[in-house]
């Protein structure tokens, strides 16, 4: 017959438990990107994605702001533990995003003329 083992000297405590109880413990210090919380905790970023998105529809957690990516959108979502409202992401209208792309076709094209590499991800500091 299957006994449990015996483990008097020890505590046995399930891997899973433990690893939500380093993010739980981590998002309680402060507020943190998913990125972030997988370094602090040592989880594969992928478990950190899973964990905070389940513990913000249990509304145990919210977003508390939103980070810009590399383009410049809001994607990167900021959680803290605790109920709250969720931040509100910064949007452009259809109209932004329109002349964002007409300025974009035009800088290639007069690149394409010039027959210099197109700039896209250049600044206007990088002008001076």
């Amino acid at each position: 017959m299957n006994q449990p083992p015996k483990n008097k000297s020890r505590r046995i405590v399930k891997i899973n438990a433990m690893s939500q109880a380093k993010l739980i413990e981590a998002m309680l210090d402060g507020v943190y990107t998913c990125e972030q919380l997988a370094e602090e905790t040592g989880l594969h970023y992928v478990t950190v994605l899973q964990y905070t998105r389940e513990l913000h529809r249990a509304k145990a957690a919210h977003i508390s702001s939103w980070e810009k990516d590399s383009r410049g959108r809001d994607v990167i979502k900021v959680y803290r533990i605790g109920r709250g409202k969720d931040a509100k992401r910064e949007k452009l209208s259809a109209a932004q995003r329109q002349a964002r792309a007409r300025a974009k076709k035009k800088a290639q094209e007069i690149d394409k003329i010039m027959g210099q590499p197109c700039r896209l991800n250049a600044t206007k500091s990088s002008w001076d």
